[in-house]
This record gives structure tokens, C-alpha cells and sequence, in this order.
């Protein structure tokens, strides 16, 4: 059957004890909460949680490299995740961070990923505090799909298609800046925060109203994202998917990666 990119909570809740589905909980916060204490006090049953630290490189540009495929297949098969599961990350940021595991789980070559539409405050059913005993899987990393991301020299020279920052829009005109050493954006990047991919309930937004965003955006052909470290940008890969549009790629590093360079930036609205 067709799976992904999106499950909503009433097929989760038909599927939670199927053995081919394993349920991941990918929370995380850029400060103040820690997504680990948020699942012992209460996840979706069964759910297993995986660390963004521990799906992050060593090496690499950035405050969130990309892992490696050795220690992201370590970190699924400790997850119990083999070869044909089906994965359902879910956060409780609207997706904006379980998409980087439907994000990385793609770029190293496993076809069956989703995200649940709506995150925990859509899943409307008890939740758990113990953390399930999981066999180990057998999850194999493809090497990585190096077409889906873009370093520092590729953006500098990007042509073609737009590049947009996801970041909220006070960050992009350097408003405020909270972890990362400059304060703006990459000259000429177009302001599209994630955030509004979703509407009112915290679901994303149909194919078409997407289409609609992503094409008034100069995206329909394609485009590059980035955010602060490369995690909510891939919330638009993720909506990209949804709208059937090709070519979204990220640029890994992201804002902390070229705000730690003698690179060129920008402040203020879009001109």
C-alpha cells in the first residue's frame, strides 16, 4: 500500500500494533525543554525515542551535521527498525522536527517513512510513560542521496531556483538571533517560515494550498531551504513532497554554518 509522507492519527491508531510499523518520537527544542523528559512523561504507546543529538554527525558544517550512514543505521536498528518498516515519526512542533527524520530516513534510502499529521496533540488517545522493550533491527543505510543537499560553496553560487529560509520572520530580517553568531539571512534568500505549511489545527495544509505557496514562491521547478541548523527547514522538503513538487533540496548547514564564515549578509524585509 501507499505510505507516507503524511499518516493521520486514525490510521495510526488502526496500525499501532501491526509489527511492521514502528512509531519513533523525534521530539526536540532549541531551548529551555529536552525531548527525552518530555517522552517519560507521556508518548504515544509503544513509541520508541530517538535522540536528534544521536542522529547528528561529528564532522560536518553547522550545528546539526548530517550523521553518517554507519551511526544513523546503529541508531534505527536500536529503534527496532528493519529494512521494510514502516516508520511514523511525530514531534509536537507542527512536524518541523520528526520531518528531519523523515528527512534522513529518505536520504539514506529507506522508502517507507511518514509523518503524523497533527504531531502528539493530534493523536487523541492515552499515552504512555515506560519505554517499550524493542528488538533490535535490521535497518540497512543506503549510501547517501547526495543530490538532496547542497554545502556552502553550492549556495554561494546557487542559479535557478529560489533559495528560502524557514526560519520565523524576525530572524530572517536579524531582528533576533538566539544561538547563532549573526543576525540576518543569505543575501537574496526569499522569508517563507515553516510554520505556515500548517494551518489552524496543526496539520499541514492540503497539496494544493501548498502548490499555491510554493509556486507564488518561484518553487514549482524546484528550490534550496535552509533554517537555523538544518532541522525545520526539511519541513518544506516534507511539505514540497505533499505539494508533488520536485527538486527541494537542502542546504545542510544552514544559518550556523554561514553566519560563522566571512560571508556576505542581509537584514531587513525582502527588497
Amino acid at each position: 500500500m501507499k505510505f507516507g509522507p503524511l499518516v493521520e492519527a486514525g490510521w495510526l491508531h488502526k496500525h499501532l500494533a501491526d509489527p511492521d510499523v514502528r512509531v519513533i518520537d523525534f521530539r526536540w527544542y532549541l531551548q529551555r525543554r529536552v525531548g527525552r523528559e518530555e517522552y517519560f512523561r507521556g508518548h504515544i504507546p509503544g513509541a520508541v525515542f530517538v535522540a536528534l543529538e544521536d542522529v547528528t554527525g561529528e564532522e560536518g558544517a553547522g550545528r546539526h551535521p548530517l550523521p553518517t550512514a554507519e551511526q544513523f543505521e546503529r541508531e534505527m536498528r536500536k529503534a527496532g527498525v528493519d529494512p521494510d518498516t514502516m516508520v511514523v515519526g511525530y514531534d509536537d512542533a507542527g512536524g518541523s522536527v520528526a520531518a528531519r527524520l523523515w528527512f534522513l530516513l529518505g536520504y539514506f534510502g529507506h522508502g517507507a517513512q511518514a509523518v503524523l499529521d497533527g504531531g502528539l496533540q493530534a493523536w487523541g488517545g492515552p499515552l504512555e510513560t515506560d519505554a517499550p522493550a524493542v528488538e533490535p533491527g535490521t535497518f540497512r543505510a543506503r549510501a547517501a542521496d547526495a543530490s538532496l543537499v547542497l554545502d556552502f560553496d553550492e549556495v554561494r553560487s546557487l542559479r535557478g531556483v529560489p533559495l528560502i529560509d524557514a526560519r520565523a520572520g524576525e530572524r530572517y530580517r536579524g531582528e533576533t538571533e538566539p544561538v547563532d553568531p549573526k543576525a540576518g539571512h543569505v543575501p537574496g534568500a526569499l522569508s517563507a517560515p515553516f510554520a505556515d505549511n500548517l494551518g489552524p489545527d496543526g496539520r499541514f495544509k492540503s497539496a494544493a494550498e501548498l502548490r499555491r505557496r510554493y509556486e507564488a514562491l518561484g518553487a514549482q521547478n524546484g528550490a534550496v531551504f535552509y533554517c537555523g541548523s538544518g532541522v525545520n527547514a526539511t519541513h518544506h522538503l516534507l511539505a514540497m513532497e505533499i505539494a508533488g513538487l520536485p527538486n527541494a533540496r537542502l542546504y545542510a548547514g544552514a544559518w550556523s554554518d554561514w553566519s560563522r564564515r566571512d560571508a556576505p549578509v542581509a537584514t531587513g524585509p525582502e527588497p
